[in-house]
C-alpha cells in the first residue's frame, strides 16, 4: 500500500491510499480510501506506517537533551554586533582570540564573576548559559582567558582610539572624573593606601580615571596608584588626548577638586584646552566679600547670573543659587553643629567629674580635637582650655557667613559666550553627573569591579578596561531599552523642557507615570507603535532576568536527529527584542 496525490486539473490534487497487486502477470493498482479530507500531519504518520517506520509515543519521541538560558546572551551579544563592539577590537588577532574577548565583554555583563568561574561558563560542557555556544567556542580554559585578558591590555591604545573616533571631535565635551576602589592582596604595585570613596582605608587602593563623551558614554580608562592626588591624573590624560586621539581642542569638564587653578595654568592652559569647572569654597567666599562680584542682589529674581572677577582674567564665572540645595547645606549644618555640641558637651563632663576628671591643656585639647576634626566642625566653635577648666560656644559670625552662601556654586570657563552660553555652561557642568553614573555601574552590582583581587598592574589595567567596554555595552543597551526600565525615557527632551539649568531636574510626565504604575507608558512613542496592554517596568538586572527565561533547548526527535528550538518569547521579551533591534533566533 501507499499514498498517491492525483492532480485534479484546477482543483486541489486527490489523496488516495491505494494498494498495488499483480494479475495475470501483470501490475495493477487499485484504491482503497480516498484521503483528501484528512489533515497533512495525519498522512504524513500514515506514510511513516507504510514505510515501517517504528512509531514511538511522544515522551519518547522528543526529548530535550539540554535547555540553557537564552534571551540575555541574544539580547546583550546581538546589541554588541549592532553597535559593532568587536569592531574595536585589532583584526590582525585570531578570529577565536576576538571571540573569546567578545565573550569575556558580554559574560562581565551578565554575570560578573571571577575569570576562572568565567571559562566554566563558556565551555560548553559547564555553561550556565548560551554564550559560548553562540560564539562557537566549544572547549574554554583558564589559561586562554586570562591569554585573552591580557591581550585586551596590551591593545587598549587601539580600543581607546578606535571608542574616540567613534565619539569624540575637535571642540567637543569632554567629561573626566576619577574614582578610587581597593584591593585584595598586597603584590599588586599599583596598590597602595590613599583617600578610599569606598570606605576601605584599610584595604590599598587602585586610582581610576574616567573619559566619557558628553552623553555619558565610556570613551577610555585609566589606572593609577592608589596614593596618586586627583589632580595629577589629568596630564597623563592630556597626553592621551593629543597624541593617541589626535584631538587638538576638547573642552575638558572636571569637578572642583580636579581641575583646579594649578592645573589650569600649569597644564590645561599650555596644552591649548578649554575647561569648565567649579570654584572651592574659600575662592567663592573671596567673590563674596564686602565689594566683591558676588553680592545677594543678584539672585533677587533669578537663579543664576554671569560675572567676571580680575582674580580670573579671561574667564566667565557663573553664579548659581539652588534653594533646595540651601535647605538641604542648612539642615546638614544643624545636624553637625548639635552632634559636635553633644560631643564637646561630654568632654566637658569629663572635666568637670568630681572622680578621676580629664586634666591637663595636651589631654583635653586631644579629646577636644578628635572631635572637631571628625565634622570639621571647628571653625563653627570658640574654644577655651586650660590644665583644668574646658569651655566652648557656637561661633555665630562663623555659621552666618557659611549660612549666607548656603546653595551657591560658581561655575567657571573660558568658552566664550558666543560658543557656550550661562546656561549651556552650567548643562555641560551638570553632565558630569553621567561619569559618577558610570562609576556606579561599574563598581556596585551591575559589574562588580570592586575588589580588585589581580596581582599584577598590566593584569589590574586589563580588568579595569574590560569593566568599562562593558558598561559600554550596558550604555548601549539602557537607552533603547529606557522605555521598559525604570530609567527616563528621553533625558534629552527633559532637559530641553526646563525652566532653569540650576533648579533641580524633575522626572518627565511619562518617568512619573511608570514610577506610579510600575507598568510601561503606553504614551511613549516606541511602545506604542508595539502596541498592546502595558507592561511591568524592571530595572536593567530584572529584565536581564526576564530575558533569561528565554531558552535554547537542544532537542532529540526520534533516535538521533538533533535540532535546536527556541522558546515561545513572552510579551515582555518580544517588546525588549524590538527595543533593541533583535530577532529571537535559536
Amino acid at each position: 500500500m501507499y499514498v498517491a496525490v492525483i492532480p485534479n486539473r484546477s482543483s486541489p490534487p486527490a489523496i488516495l491510499l491505494r494498494e498495488s497487486y499483480r494479475e495475470a502477470g501483470k501490475t495493477k493498482n487499485r484504491t482503497l480510501a480516498n484521503l483528501s479530507r484528512w489533515p497533512a500531519e495525519r498522512i504524513d504518520q500514515l506514510r511513516a506506517v507504510l514505510r515501517g517506520d517504528q512509531l514511538l509515543p511522544a515522551a519518547e519521541a522528543v526529548e530535550i537533551v539540554r535547555a540553557l538560558p537564552h534571551g540575555h546572551v541574544l539580547a546583550a551579544l546581538g546589541t554588541a554586533r549592532r553597535i559593532a563592539l568587536d569592531a574595536v577590537l585589532p583584526r590582525r588577532a585570531p578570529q577565536r582570540r576576538r571571540d573569546l574577548a567578545l565573550a569575556l565583554i558580554v559574560a562581565r555583563l551578565l554575570d560578573p564573576a571571577a575569570k576562572l568561574a568565567t571559562a566554566r561558563m563558556l565551555d560548553p560542557a559547564t555553561a550556565c548559559h548560551s554564550l559560548g555556544e553562540m560564539l562557537g567556542l566549544d572547549t574554554v580554559t583558564a589559561k586562554e582567558i586570562y591569554a585573552t585578558l591580557d591581550w585586551l591590555g596590551r591593545e587598549q591604545p587601539f580600543i581607546e582610539a578606535t571608542l574616540a573616533r567613534r565619539h569624540l571631535k575637535n571642540g567637543a565635551l569632554l567629561l573626566y572624573d576619577v574614582t578610587s576602589t581597593y584591593l585584595e592582596g598586597r603584590c599588586c604595585e599599583l596598590a597602595q593606601h590613599g583617600y578610599s570613596r569606598d570606605h576601605r582605608g584599610d584595604r590599598p587602593q587602585i586610582v581610576i580615571g574616567l573619559m566619557c563623551a558628553a552623553d555619558g558614554c565610556p570613551v577610555a580608562v585609566e589606572v593609577f596608584e592608589g596614593n596618586t592626588a586627583d589632580p595629577l591624573t589629568l596630564s597623563v590624560q592630556i597626553d592621551k588626548l593629543k597624541q593617541r586621539f589626535q584631538l587638538q581642542r576638547v573642552v575638558m569638564v572636571g569637578d572642583r577638586g580636579l581641575l583646579t587653578s594649578a592645573r589650569i595654568e600649569q597644564t590645561l592652559r599650555p596644552a591649548g584646552l578649554d575647561w569648565i569647572t567649579a570654584l572651592r569654597a574659600p575662592a567663592i567666599k573671596q567673590l563674596a566679600a564686602e565689594g566683591g562680584p558676588l553680592q545677594p542682589s543678584l539672585f533677587d529674581d533669578r537663579d543664576l547670573a554671569e560675572i567676571t572677577s580680575p582674580d580670573y582674567p579671561g574667564e566667565r564665572l557663573v553664579v548659581c543659587k539652588n534653594p533646595l540645595l540651601a535647605e538641604e547645606r542648612a539642615r546638614k549644618r544643624e545636624e553637625l553643629l548639635t552632634a559636635t555640641e553633644k560631643a564637646l558637651a561630654r568632654i566637658q563632663a569629663r572635666v568637670q567629674r568630681t572622680r578621676r576628671p580629664l586634666h591637663g591643656a595636651a589631654a583635653i585639647g586631644q579629646a577636644v580635637g578628635a572631635v572637631l576634626g571628625r565634622r570639621h566642625m571647628a571653625k563653627h566653635f570658640q574654644i577655651s582650655i586650660t590644665d583644668e577648666t574646658f569651655s566652648f560656644v557656637q561661633n555665630a559670625v562663623s555659621i552666618a557667613a557659611e549660612a549666607a552662601l548656603d546653595g551657591i556654586y560658581v561655575v567657571r570657563t573660558n568658552l566664550p559666550a558666543a560658543h557656550s552660553d550661562a546656561a549651556a555652561t552650567v548643562r555641560a557642568y551638570k553632565s558630569l553627573s553621567g561619569v559618577e553614573h558610570a562609576f556606579r555601574s561599574l563598581k556596585t552590582v551591575d559589574l562588580e569591579l570592586r575588589p580588585v583581587f589581580h596581582w599584577t598592574a598590566p593584569r589590574v589595567r586589563a580588568h579595569v578596561l574590560l569593566c568599562m567596554l562593558a558598561y559600554y555595552l550596558q550604555w548601549h543597551m539602557r537607552h533603547s531599552l529606557a522605555p521598559m526600565l525604570f530609567d527616563e525615557p528621553d533625558p534629552a527632551a527633559r532637559e530641553a523642557q526646563r525652566i532653569s539649568p540650576v533648579a533641580k531636574a524633575e522626572p518627565s510626565p511619562a518617568a512619573k507615570r511608570k514610577a506610579a504604575r510600575k507598568r510601561t507608558d503606553p504614551a511613549t512613542p516606541a511602545l506604542a507603535k508595539a502596541g498592546g496592554e502595558p507592561l511591568p517596568v524592571h530595572s536593567f538586572h530584572t529584565l536581564l532576568g526576564d530575558l533569561a527565561t528565554l531558552t535554547r533547548n537542544v532537542v532529540r526527535l526520534g533516535r538521533d536527529r538533533l535540532t535546536a528550538i527556541l522558546a515561545t518569547p513572552t510579551r515582555t521579551q518580544h517588546r525588549a527584542f524590538d527595543l533593541l533591534g533583535i530577532t529571537p533566533t535559536a
